[in-house]
């Protein structure tokens, strides 16, 4: 139609363009379409010339001014769209008119189109050499928001910069972090699924696959797309492509049987209603353009006379498919003469169908925005009343400045455009359900606004349905997650998604799902059976709570109350020559010492503490010398009393009651000063030991000096073997006069529980090595009062006849 000004439009009518075949001998074909019609682009383009119609009629935008335009086919191809947009060009050249005024008419002051953003780019190169304002409907990649390559280009809808970051915060919200992902192999499923992955990877989202295809591309391409669907383990496929690529796919699809997937769709078909017969995608999501309202527009497009479909190629071909008859005089065979009976009214169609006005608004926005350039460039306003000057020489630059500062309101939607050409991002999330009738509906179940601040973007509603009709969100992982007490350990060969779940190792927990490091317990805590906190490790010391030491102190006290019982014996029987032949002070001082090495032996049982831990090892280490020394004198004694037998021998003078006092003594004393030197300088301390035993802590006694300790322990060696050699020499003594056998025996037995106490002392762990030395302790003090008084006893008791002076006097 022709204008003042002409606004062009470019539509994808037709899918394909007619295949050429050059000779080199004749004039090409001139380029045309082939293919079904795409009924939406045809009311996309009817939609254009509805909104010019009523700009035309409006008496506040361009009064005065007539707008024409030119519509043109790009049959979904790039080089008609470049042959189109050299014919949008070439408008520019100015007629001349005879008379007073030079009118411009004909001349193209802004294009709306293309759908394709690879499509638009080959435009915009073209026509943004002339500066002509191109303003797109449904180009959304975001590479056209760069302004040093594309400054006339503008569009109404959204970059998909915003729908990749929306989709992957929406892929994020469900827990999918296991993918597909399918794109157009074009500049906006390249460029809109670059964006998508570098967001999804930032959420922690991985990909299994990607795959493109492009819609001329052979069937065998799309049935490979189609086998890595298929073969897939991702239950979830986010798919940046255009709808008659998908359809292509989707096709492919269902003629073989396919495991059931979660369709993630982009604006590009999502709310593409002839896709909703593939019933197998029900439940896709995805996020579509806000829907809309525009009074007037179905009566306009069901208003298809005769005439203005006889006028138009593609509405003819349209009218002929939908209503199947043929217009004209001449018919095929078979073919019924359309009669004048169709009715428009009664056509369920894309074209007709109004119901949910999403692209057909942004093209309704897109001829709004270039007329309000057009009538900021021509109609300045001048005391309060607006007057166009249609004749004044037109400045496209002039224009597109304006186009960059358009803002209007449009039956209740904002019209912009930021400083990159975009409006503001403004989505419906959309979900595919079932009605209750059984078809498949577009249903609204949340938005999303770019406008908002972060975080606050989107608004998901809770009545969705998933893949299979399920209102449970769908599972689609590389690896389940991992537990508390477990943590990640990547999976060779594969992306950060796909992990084993590991048990924390010992001393360390992780109290986090998905944890990648396990962290190590302090060391007076260990993990609980699950792994997933830290609990105080159990404190172990040997106690008289339990079965080993209530033993052990059984012993202890028997024994010093069997030494004690002893002691009265032999008090009764004091007078009597068993008791006195055997220097009765040492034994009674021998005795009393044997009772405190007993006694000793519970300082070792119990917590312990400072004063424990010193008590116990100075205790045990000066009574045994004590016990020692009575027995050193002791045998002493029995060898000088048969020395002193002899004729000439007055030895027993040297070793009185006062001088065995002193030797009993001074070899105590040397203990005693051992002991002290080993308090003062380094004295034994109570200690955690957290080595021995991983999950437990072994409350013990720290030697504090070693030298003190094996010191204090080789002095009773040296006394104890010194005992053993006096013993052993004075063994063929006389039977009836002969103690120092009994002493031989007591010290082989007190030598070889010492001697074997050193290896078990030092290979016994925590509190096992305290009972080895309380052990040692009883085992050796038993064998004293057994080896050396049990026969004294058994003959005071049983055989009083043998408690003579004479028989003990006999020798053999």
């Amino acid at each position: 139609m022709d204008g003042d000004f002409v606004i062009g439009g470019v539509f994808s009518i037709h899918h394909y363009k007619h295949t050429l075949r050059y000779n080199y001998t004749t004039v090409p074909e001139p380029l045309r379409c082939t293919g079904s019609i795409d009924s939406r682009e045809l009311r996309f383009s009817q939609t254009m010339i509805f909104a010019i119609e009523e700009i035309n009629n409006s008496t506040e935008l361009l009064p005065g001014v007539k707008l024409g335009y030119q519509i043109h086919d790009s049959c979904t191809s790039v080089p008609v769209t470049v042959h189109v947009a050299f014919q949008l060009s070439n408008s520019l050249d100015q007629a001349f008119h005879t008379g007073d005024n030079c009118s411009q008419s004909g001349m193209v002051v802004g294009v709306v189109g293309e759908s394709g953003s690879t499509r638009s780019i080959s435009m915009s190169r073209i026509i943004g050499t002339f500066n002509i304002p191109q303003v797109s409907y449904l180009s959304t990649c975001a590479c056209l928001s760069d302004k040093m390559q594309y400054p006339n280009f503008f569009r109404t809808v959204p970059s998909d910069q915003f729908q990749a970051d929306a989709l992957a915060k929406l892929v994020k919200h469900f827990g999918w972090t296991w993918i597909g992902a399918v794109r157009s192999d074009s500049d906006y499923g390249n460029n809109g699924m670059a964006s998508f992955l570098l967001t999804a990877q930032k959420e922690g989202i991985c990909v299994e696959y990607s795959v493109s295809f492009h819609r001329t591309n052979p069937r065998s391409k799309i049935q490979r797309v189609a086998d890595v669907i298929r073969r897939s383990t991702a239950h979830v496929i986010v798919a940046f492509i255009a709808h008659s690529e998908l359809r292509l796919l989707l096709e492919e699809l269902s003629r073989e049987a396919s495991p059931p997937r979660q369709w993630v769709g982009t604006e590009g078909w999502v709310t593409n209603r002839d896709m909703l017969k593939y019933r197998f995608c029900a439940g896709a999501i995805g996020f579509g353009i806000e829907q809309s309202v525009i009074p007037g527009l179905r009566d306009f497009l069901l208003d298809l006379s005769a005439t203005k479909v006889a006028s138009s190629p593609v509405l003819t071909e349209f009218w002929e498919v939908v209503f199947n008859c043929r217009l004209g005089t001449f018919t095929a065979t078979g073919e019924r003469m359309c009669d004048g009976t169709e009715d428009m009214q009664t056509l369920q169609n894309p074209y007709t169908d109004t119901s949910q006005l999403r692209i057909t608004n942004m093209v309704y926005k897109a001829v709004y925005a270039l007329a309000h350039a057009l009538h900021n460039t021509l109609c300045p306003d001048t005391n309060s009343s607006t007057h166009c000057d249609k004749y004044n020489k037109l400045s496209l630059e002039e224009v597109l400045n304006q186009l960059k500062k358009v803002k209007f309101n449009l039956n209740g939607y904002d019209v912009s455009f930021d400083a990159n050409g975009d409006p503001v991002a403004k989505y419906e999330l959309v979900n595919w359900q079932k009605s209750h009738r059984g078809s498949i509906e577009i249903v609204t179940v949340g938005h999303y606004d770019g406008s908002l601040p972060a975080g606050q973007e989107f608004q998901i509603n809770t009545n969705l349905v998933f893949m299979e009709g399920v209102t449970k969100v769908p599972k689609s992982v590389c690896s389940d997650r991992c537990h508390p007490g477990t943590r990640k350990v990547l999976q060779k060969g594969k992306p950060i998604c796909c992990y084993d779940c590991v048990r924390c190792p010992d001393g360390e927990i992780s109290n986090s799902t998905d944890s990648l490091d396990c962290t190590p317990c302090l060391h007076e805590f260990w993990p609980n059976a699950e792994s997933n906190t830290c609990l105080p490790k159990p404190v172990e010391f040997l106690s008289y709570d339990e079965v080993l030491g209530i033993i052990l102190a059984a012993f202890s006290v028997g024994g010093a109350c069997l030494t004690i019982m002893t002691a009265v014996l032999f008090y009764q029987h004091r007078t009597s020559p068993i008791v006195k032949a055997n220097n009765s002070e040492l034994s009674f001082l021998l005795l009393f010492s044997l009772t405190l090495c007993f006694l000793s032996s519970l300082t070792f049982i119990g917590a312990p503490n400072d004063w424990s831990c010193m008590l116990r090892h100075t205790a045990f280490a000066i009574t045994f010398v004590l016990c020692m020394s009575c027995i050193l004198g002791k045998t002493i004694v029995v060898l000088m009393a048969f020395k002193a037998t002899l004729p000439g021998r007055n030895v027993m003078k040297w070793f009185g009651p006062l001088q065995q006092r002193i030797t009993v003594a001074c070899i105590t004393f040397i203990q005693v000063l051992i002991c002290t030197i080993w308090l003062v300088v380094s004295p034994p301390f109570p200690i955690k030991n957290l080595t021995v035993y991983k999950k437990r802590i072994i409350l013990e006694c720290a030697l504090g000096s070693a030298v003190g300790f094996w010191g204090v322990l080789g002095y009773i060696g040296l006394l104890a073997v010194f005992c053993l050699v006096l013993a052993i020499l004075a063994r063929k003594l006389p039977d009836s006069f002969n103690e120092a056998k009994l002493i031989t025996f007591s010290m082989l037995i007190f030598c070889a529980v010492w001697i074997t106490f050193i290896p078990a002392y030092v290979s016994s762990p925590g509190k096992f090595t305290v009972a080895v030395e309380i052990f040692a302790i009883l085992a050796s003090s038993f064998g004293l009062i057994f080896c050396i008084y049990a026969p004294k006893c058994f003959i005071i008791l049983f055989k009083p006849e043998k408690n003579t002076k004479k028989n003990l006097m006999n020798k053999k």
